[in-house]
């Protein structure tokens, strides 16, 4: 069925993207079981859930394209981060400059982060298929942009460090809700998203050999000797 883009509303979304922005909030909060058809119909203003059809298939359809929509989107912007291939180029900027861009769209689709987390712990029986195609092309493109970017890792080491850079950032926008009510604070504010670019850059670039922590304020954590009979 041709994909249809209807009226826009006032920002400018067509219909299709609505339901996508709908159908991406909601199955990151309750997975593809826990969520109808007709709830995100209603969500997303349409008449009833025999519109939504006239735009997806059916609820597998709706599922696979909020997932291609959201990693298709990352892997464009991992691939943007791989070395120049001119060496005056700063290729610490190019990685800073990649970092900034996948906050951005993070905070755009706060959600994305833990619906490809529920998915990989809820939904892998259901779309094994869908996950491993939409999902390897992601891991493959960060590694091998690892793997020309003369980082000091081994190459064994390399889809660890992937995974590791991976939970540093996606981790933060997966967990927010949680980190905002154990620290009561929020966040998703502009200060604490100022704080996190700052450290994704510090800790990032530490991993790649950047050296970037001797410009960030580290905290000692280690606890004082009790004094006495404590």
């Amino acid at each position: 069925m041709a994909r249809r883009q209807g009226a826009r509303n006032a920002e400018g979304k067509s219909t299709r993207e609505q339901i996508l922005d709908v159908a991406e909030r909601r199955f990151a909060e309750r997975g593809f079981r826990g969520v109808s058809v007709r709830e995100i119909a209603a969500e997303a203003g349409l008449k009833n859930q025999a519109s939504l059809y006239h735009y997806f298939r059916n609820k597998r359809a709706l599922y696979e394209a909020v997932l291609s929509r959201g990693v298709s989107a990352l892997v464009e912007l991992v691939a943007g981060g791989a070395p120049p291939a001119k060496p005056t180029i700063n290729y610490r900027e190019i990685v800073e400059e990649t970092i900034d861009r996948l906050v951005d769209y993070l905070l755009e689709h706060p959600h994305l982060p833990r619906l490809i987390q529920r998915a990989g712990m809820d939904d892998v029986p259901l779309f094994r298929h869908t996950l491993v195609r939409l999902l390897r092309p992601l891991f493959q493109q960060g590694l091998g942009v690892l793997a020309v970017a003369g980082v000091p890792w081994r190459r064994e080491e390399l889809p660890h460090l992937a995974a590791g850079i991976y939970h540093l950032v996606f981790g933060y926008f997966a967990n927010t809700e949680l980190l905002s009510l154990v620290s009561q604070s929020e966040w998703l504010d502009p200060r604490a998203i100022a704080r996190q670019r700052k450290f994704l850059k510090a800790a990032i670039g530490e991993l790649l050999g950047f050296r970037a922590l001797s410009g960030l304020r580290v905290l000692s954590v280690v606890p004082t000797a009790r004094v006495g009979n404590e």
